[in-house]
């Protein structure tokens, strides 16, 4: 049986920048993917946004970890030419008993070290934004975006330069712990083959509970329910109205329907929150009046019709409808008590934005054990 030092489970951008931190580390890393190319569902199927790390309860890991990884993206992003841009945003009241929210949101930012928050009028706000209508809006200056599919590829350009190696069409079917780990995957034609690695780290986002559950070893009080909520985006094409994100205040399950930004001048809506019990990306285009009457309650000019279904997302969630937010869980030996292995559950927004700082605290629970 062929052996690594650590076999990393999904290759979406959390998986890829786990893989570059061991891999520069030194350690022989070997990346499992079931799907045939690397960031096909999560990673590739969000708002690519660079999160300041706001609505985050002080002392959580998405708060402490959005933050710091907020800076080292951007500091990243500079350093290898990723695509991106500081464009900032806006939180916007729509009415008089969402401006006391506003100021909420504030005080919760600067306990999690998100200090740079204005708070404008609604003059102010339409100064920036012409087009807009609000009562009031909170400034994010370094909230921004970025060009998911070119983060991905940098990272695993630079994993594979340290010496580790994607696998794609293999998947975990099976996984025996005990002196280290024998992990066994199967490929599309169904062969199967078992590798060995001293470390695990379960990196496999919307099926992470589900690999986890298929470790023999770890018992099941430690393997969580994943919710599967899924978001719908709808685009406008031709000149963007707007220079900066708008999101309206956060709604029971995410964000609100808000507006982003591509980085080729597009704009886009959503997500919206529809909990589904099984993957499923179809897009529901029945949803479009939903999201004409949100947008409308900050752009009355969104013209009629001119919304166009194009993707949606699912996010991996640990709570489900009418429960409060959980946070990212990023469990290893010292929970579970199995040496060597590191399971990430609940890895969504921001866990694109927090990626890099995800990555530095997998590699420390190794390094430890």
């Amino acid at each position: 049986m062929d052996k690594v030092d650590v076999i990393v489970a999904g290759a979406g951008v959390v998986g890829l920048a786990v893989a570059r931190a061991l891999a520069q580390r030194g350690l022989e890393v070997l990346i499992l993917e079931p799907e045939d190319a690397y960031g096909t569902g999560t990673s590739s199927r969000n708002s690519e946004v660079i999160h300041a790390g706001i609505y985050y309860p002080q002392g959580s890991l998405k708060a402490e970890l959005c933050v710091r990884g907020k800076e080292m993206l951007y500091r990243y992003a500079e350093a290898y030419s990723v695509p991106h841009r500081r464009c900032g945003k806006l939180i916007v009241a729509t009415s008089d008993d969402q401006v006391e929210a506003l100021e909420g949101i504030r005080l919760r930012a600067m306990a999690a070290g998100v200090g740079d928050l204005r708070l404008l009028s609604a003059a102010e706000a339409q100064e920036m934004e012409p087009q807009l209508a609000c009562k009031a809006a909170l400034l994010s200056p370094s909230t921004g975006i970025v060009d998911s599919h070119a983060l991905m590829l940098s990272l695993l350009g630079q994993a594979e330069q340290a010496g580790a190696l994607l696998s794609l069409g293999s998947r975990v079917v099976g996984v025996e712990a005990g002196d280290g780990f024998a992990v066994s995957t199967e490929d599309a034609g169904g062969e199967r083959f078992t590798i060995g690695a001293r470390c695990l780290v379960n990196a496999a986002g919307l099926h992470a509970s589900e690999l986890a559950g298929a470790i023999d070893g770890l018992d099941p009080q430690y393997v969580p329910q994943t919710r599967y909520a899924r978001g719908n985006y709808y685009s406008l094409p031709g000149k963007p109205a707007f220079s900066r994100l708008v999101y309206p205040v956060p709604e029971p399950g995410g964000l609100g329907v808000h507006l982003t930004l591509d980085l080729g001048g597009g704009m886009r809506f959503g997500p919206d929150v529809d909990w589904i019990d099984s993957v499923d990306y179809r897009v529901n285009g029945a949803r479009v009046g939903h999201f004409q009457s949100e947008i409308r309650k900050y752009w009355p000019g969104l013209p009629e019709g001119a919304l166009a279904p194009t993707y949606c997302g699912i996010r991996p969630k640990l709570s489900g409808p009418g429960e409060p937010a959980a946070d990212f869980r990023i469990d290893g030996p010292e929970l579970h008590g199995v040496p060597g292995l590191v399971n990430l559950f609940g890895i969504e927004s921001p866990g694109l934005t927090s990626s890099l700082a995800i990555a530095e605290v997998v590699a420390a629970r190794l390094g430890e054990a």
